[in-house]
C-alpha cells in the first residue's frame, strides 16, 4: 500500500501497481547529485529521497550513478550498421538491431536516427534506402525488438531535386519527429575550407588540383541552384506540421539570419563562433557534436566544442556518429577544471535539454512524475560505463 494525500490535505492508502526501488545511488538530479533513492510506479517516478531504501525488495546500486537515460537528437549511426563495409549493404532489419545494441549500450533511451533525405554526390543511394530504413525501425519498435525508443530525425539534403517529394512522403509518419536543412558541397558552411577539400580529393581520386578545383566550380553551381529551389518547400513542410527545424553546419551570421526567417529554432553543429553567438543572440537553441569534444577538435577543422562549451554557447551534445560519446562527454566535462560545468549541468546537456529541444517533456530528468527512464553508470579510470539500462521502469539492459 501506499501513503498518499488527497486534495483536503487528509492521508490515505492506496493501492500499488508495479513499484520498482532503485537503492543507495549517486542519484543525479537537475540540481545536485544525492546519495539516496528513486521509487518507481507503473513506469513513472514517484519519488525521490535522500538515503538507501529499507525496502527489501530494492536494487542496492552500491553508490553507482542513477542518471536519466540518454536522449540523443542526431545520430547518423543506423547507416554505418546498413553498409558495415563500402558497397556492402546489410539487411535493414538486422542493421536496426545491430544499432540498438550500441545505443542503448552508450547509455541512449531515446535516439532520433537521423536519416538522409535525399542524395549525395558521395553517397547516391541515400534516396533508395530512406523508406526500407524507416519501415525497418517502425517494424522493429512496433515488434517489442528495440530496447530504446527510436524516433526519426530527417536530416534533409537540399541538393538533391528530389528531396521535397521524398520529405512529404515520409514526413508524417508517427516516428517522424524532427527536421533539419542542410547542403553539404565543399566550400560552403562545414567544408569552407576549399584548399583542404581539393588536397583530399587529390589523394582520393589522383587527379590534378586544377582539375579538381574545376570540378567543384561546376559542382557547386549546379547543386547550389537545386537547394535554393527545394529549400522553402522543405521549410514549409516543416512548418505546416510545427516540428521543431534545425539548420545544419551554420558558419556565417548570415545562415542564422536566413533559418531565424524561416521558423529555424536550432543551430546544429555550428561550424564557427560567430555563427553559434549569432544563434544564442537570436534565441536558438544550439546542439554540438560529443565526438568532437571527446577528440579534442573538430574532424573538419571547424571550432572546438570545447571553445563553445566555456562560452556557454552549447545547450545540447548530441553523438553524431559514436553512440557513446555523450556518456563520455558528461563526465569529460563536468571534470574539466576549465570548463564552469557540474555533473548535472552536463548531464543535462544529454538529457533534459535534447528532451525539450525534441518536443519530449516526459524524460530527461529524474523529477517525480517523469517517465523512469534511467542508467546506472559506474565510473573507472575515468570512463563512465553502462551496468543497466530502464524504460518507462522496465529493465532494458
Amino acid at each position: 500500500m501506499l501513503r498518499q494525500t488527497d486534495a483536503t490535505g487528509e492521508t490515505f492508502e492506496a493501492a500499488r501497481g508495479e513499484v520498482l526501488i532503485l537503492s543507495n545511488a549517486r542519484v543525479v538530479t537537475s540540481g545536485h547529485v544525492l546519495h539516496g533513492s528513486v521509487v518507481i510506479e507503473d513506469g513513472r517516478i514517484i519519488e525521490v529521497h535522500e538515503g538507501p531504501s529499507r525496502h527489501a525488495g530494492s536494487i542496492d546500486f552500491a553508490g553507482d550513478y542513477l542518471l536519466p537515460g540518454l536522449v540523443d537528437i542526431h545520430t547518423d549511426h543506423f547507416e554505418k550498421h546498413l553498409y558495415p563495409r563500402a558497397h556492402v549493404r546489410w539487411d535493414f532489419m538486422r542493421a536496426a538491431l545491430a544499432h540498438d545494441a550500441q545505443i542503448i549500450g552508450g547509455g541512449v533511451t531515446t535516439v532520433f536516427d537521423s536519416l538522409c533525405v535525399g542524395a549525395t554526390t558521395d553517397n547516391p543511394e541515400r534516396a533508395q534506402i530512406l523508406k526500407p530504413m524507416i519501415e525497418a525501425l517502425e517494424q522493429a519498435q512496433s515488434s517489442g525488438m528495440l530496447r530504446a525508443e527510436h524516433l526519426v530525425h530527417l536530416r534533409c539534403e537540399l541538393t538533391d531535386p528530389a528531396t521535397p517529394a521524398l520529405t512529404a512522403e515520409n514526413i508524417d509518419r508517427e516516428i517522424v519527429r524532427v527536421l533539419s536543412i542542410m547542403e553539404h558541397l565543399p566550400g560552403i558552411r562545414q567544408s569552407r575550407d576549399i584548399e583542404a577539400y581539393v588536397a583530399r580529393a587529390c589523394k582520393s581520386t589522383g587527379e590534378s588540383p586544377a582539375l579538381v578545383r574545376e570540378k567543384i566550380k561546376v559542382l557547386v553551381a549546379e547543386k547550389s541552384h537545386f537547394a535554393a529551389m527545394t529549400r522553402p518547400e522543405v521549410v514549409a513542410l516543416a512548418r505546416a506540421r510545427s516540428m521543431p527545424l534545425m539548420s545544419h553546419d551554420d558558419t556565417d551570421v548570415a545562415h542564422i539570419e536566413e533559418g531565424l526567417a524561416e521558423g529555424v529554432s536550432i543551430s546544429e553543429f555550428p561550424c564557427s563562433m560567430e555563427a553559434a553567438q549569432a544563434a544564442r543572440d537570436a534565441g536558438m537553441r544550439i546542439v554540438a557534436g560529443a565526438p568532437n569534444l571527446v577528440r579534442g577538435g573538430s574532424q573538419s577543422g571547424n571550432i572546438a566544442v570545447r571553445d563553445l562549451l566555456a562560452d556557454k554557447l552549447v545547450d545540447i551534445l548530441a553523438s553524431d556518429y559514436v553512440p557513446r560519446s555523450m556518456l563520455d562527454a558528461a563526465f569529460m566535462i563536468s571534470a574539466d577544471p576549465g570548463l564552469d560545468y557540474d555533473l548535472p549541468s552536463a548531464v543535462a546537456l544529454v538529457t533534459r535539454n535534447p528532451a525539450l529541444a525534441g518536443n519530449l517533456a516526459d524524460r530527461g530528468a529524474i523529477e517525480i512524475g517523469l517517465k523512469a527512464d534511467l542508467i546506472r553508470v559506474d565510473l573507472q579510470d575515468g570512463h563512465p560505463f553502462v551496468k543497466s539500462a530502464w524504460r518507462s521502469g522496465h529493465r532494458v539492459a
